[in-house]
């Protein structure tokens, strides 16, 4: 018995229209077929390039995000760094207080000063140890980019502009400014270019 058409769909018999299908025409010369192919060569070429343009974006997208942490991991050690020169500096307060002659002072507090001279030593080394060294100021010329003055000193025998006390040290991290030094500069010296030429 035939199957009704209207019961519940088509058989699977039932012919199919072709004009009801979205086929294209097939080509009938030459020229058609080579129009044909350069459109399929046109398609495949513009998703060749949506294609990279979306692996470079991905590409620049995890890039963007490995800056971001490493970005955020320095700021971090920055951070750090700089609460724990409060303690470095703490250190350097209390040994520049210290006499001249050690060998005078009680025997029992003079090891607690070796104990001072040695954990600050240590201090340093970590410091270095995570690139963080301390800028080198003293009889140097004053250099806005490492250092900030804090006064100037009449002083007719050192060029004009050096670096002659050291307040608080600075310290760079990486070969960044961590911290400016904060100095007391010369003037009244000769200019550091004319002493240099005297010199010579």
């Amino acid at each position: 018995m035939a199957s009704d058409p209207t019961a519940g769909g088509a058989p699977a018999d039932m012919p199919v229209d072709p004009d009801t299908l979205d086929i294209p025409p097939r080509p009938e010369s030459a020229a058609e077929w080579q129009r044909l192919v350069e459109q399929l060569q046109a398609e495949k070429a513009d998703l060749q390039d949506k294609q990279l343009r979306a692996l470079a974006e991905a590409q620049n997208v995890r890039r963007r995000a490995q800056q971001d942490v490493e970005k955020e991991r320095k700021f971090a050690v920055e951070r750090f760094a700089r609460d724990v020169l409060s303690v470095a500096d703490n250190f350097g307060r209390a040994l520049s207080a210290l006499p001249a002659d050690l060998d005078s002072l009680d025997p029992a507090l003079r090891n607690v000063i070796v104990g001072i001279q040695a954990t600050d030593r240590e201090l340093q080394s970590v410091l270095e140890r995570h690139g963080v060294t301390r800028i080198a100021s003293l009889g140097k010329p004053f250099n806005a980019e490492f250092h900030q003055a804090m006064m100037e000193v009449e002083n007719p025998d050192v060029p004009h502009g050096t670096v002659v006390q050291e307040l608080i040290p600075g310290y760079l991290i990486a070969g960044r400014l961590l911290r400016a030094a904060m100095v007391a500069v010369s003037k009244g010296g000769p200019a550091a270019g004319a002493a240099a030429a005297s010199a010579n």
